[in-house]
């Protein structure tokens, strides 16, 4: 994949300028645009990560230390609400799946299509090694 934004973690001469003049401006901001530029392409996987953990800490606050949920003191809701809850996780679960389904799909056409490109690689080097033998410029192993 071809990067061509100007500040990116790499070191180019844009983020190494902005790497100085942080250092001559404010040490903490140099120091910050070094990380970057060393550690800037993990951040994506680093955000995902954190994403997932404040999603569970947040998911924590929505059940209490019994793991059933909090009473909103009107019965008929609560039943709804644990209904639709039940439903919703059922879908999550049916989605979840077919993504899995999906991935998998995907991988078995790349590998289908993987193995026709190498057999038509060795089909094309099989013709042009019989061509160069019988061309004569290779000689033929009699076994």
């Amino acid at each position: 994949m071809t990067q061509t934004a100007l500040i990116r973690p790499a070191w180019t001469p844009a983020t190494i300028a902005l790497m100085v003049l942080g250092f001559m401006v404010f040490w903490p901001l140099g120091l910050a645009m070094l990380a970057y530029i060393i550690w800037g392409d993990r951040l994506d996987a680093f955000k995902a990560d954190v994403n997932r953990a404040t999603d569970g800490f947040a998911c924590s606050f929505r059940k209490n230390r019994h793991g059933m949920r909090t009473s909103s003191g009107n019965a008929a809701f609560d039943d709804w609400r644990d209904a639709e809850l039940s439903r919703l996780d059922e879908e999550r679960k049916k989605l979840d799946e077919m993504r899995r389904e999906f991935d998998q799909h995907m991988r078995d056409l790349r590998m289908a299509r993987d193995r026709t490109e190498f057999e038509q690689f060795m089909a094309d080097r099989q013709a042009s090694q019989n061509k160069a033998r019988k061309s004569g410029s290779v000689p033929e192993i009699d076994g």
